[in-house]
């Protein structure tokens, strides 16, 4: 076979259909998992999320920038604190996704979460990408950073999101190994749905999250690489109200994405608590962790889960 013809076979164009649909199948949305009714009779589920990338951001990529470590080192050191604040004030609890080496770093940040009532997931271990792994790379690294979560907060994470929601045709599979209740890092719907995997039930909540719906896109900085914020705070705020409006308005569920080392300045922590403020303002509205979400739908949907209750 020449190199010519090596690389046509090589292009999606060039696919038989079993190729594709296999590459389709790996992880797909199965059935909706939105419940009739959240609970306490709830009209709207806001489930707010964390992701403490922190100096990970940076060390992934090798570690060579000083700037963009202290860059991260802000987001334990200013931005976790504030919004550690802000939801004790408001009496919301929260999701915090935190890889491994981040928890390494920053333990008092982890007991923090923990002591505020909040849940603690998996995030990866030093924000690698998965989707450049091998399966037994990230297989080992997924149980690592389980069992350093447990040992720095003493709870074992029960969900996960993956770094950068990267998701390889192995990272379904070694979620199931762990017996992990959800995965928060795909895009297939607004609503909770059961993950498939190779057309088959898997048992896992998938708690779906869109870069709409996170602030990194609208505000990251990083000169080197060129990029450059093209919102600022209020376009971000209307943005997210917006999306709670209308899942208000469908009686279903907002979920959102922030980082500490971006909402957790002094002129975007608004964009939190006027969330927070404008949800509240609803009346009947059920705020959660994450985990509380995907049990409340498991148990509510008659999912047979692998997963122990969170």
């Amino acid at each position: 076979m020449s190199v010519t013809q090596e690389h046509d076979q090589n292009q999606p164009w060039t696919w038989a259909e079993e190729t594709w649909r296999e590459k389709l199948l790996k992880a797909r949305a199965g059935r909706c998992l939105k419940p009739a009714s959240w609970k306490n009779g709830a009209r709207m589920a806001v489930a707010v999320s964390f992701d403490s990338d922190h100096e990970t951001f940076e060390l992934r990529n090798g570690g060579i920038s000083i700037s963009r470590l202290s860059q991260g080192q802000y987001g334990a050191r200013r931005g976790t604190p504030r919004i550690l604040a802000l939801l004790e004030k408001y009496c919301v609890p929260a999701s915090f996704f935190m890889p491994a080496v981040s928890a390494m770093i920053n333990p008092e940040e982890v007991k923090a979460v923990i002591a505020g009532g909040h849940e603690l997931g998996m995030h990866s271990w030093i924000h690698e990408f998965n989707s450049r792994l091998d399966h037994a790379t990230e297989r080992d690294l997924a149980f690592r950073a389980a069992d350093m979560l447990e040992k720095i907060s003493g709870v074992r994470p029960v969900g996960m999101r993956t770094a950068s929601w990267d998701f390889s045709p192995y990272t379904l599979g070694i979620a199931r190994e762990m017996r992990l209740l959800y995965d928060s890092s795909l895009m297939a719907d607004d609503e909770p749905y059961e993950l498939l995997e190779d057309g088959q039930p898997t048992g896992i909540v998938e708690i779906p999250v869109e870069w709409i719906r996170d602030d990194a896109p609208y505000v990251a900085m990083d000169r080197m690489a060129g990029a450059r914020p093209y919102g600022g705070p209020a376009m971000v705020l209307d943005i997210l109200q917006r999306e709670l409006e209308h899942a208000w308005e469908e009686g279903g569920l907002f979920q959102v994405t922030l980082h500490p080392h971006h909402v957790g300045h002094r002129s975007r922590i608004f964009i939190l608590e006027e969330i927070i403020r404008l949800a509240q303002s609803k009346g009947s509205v059920w705020f959660c962790t994450h985990a509380e979400l995907a049990q409340y739908c498991a148990q509510e949907c008659g999912l047979v889960t692998a997963a122990p209750a969170a």
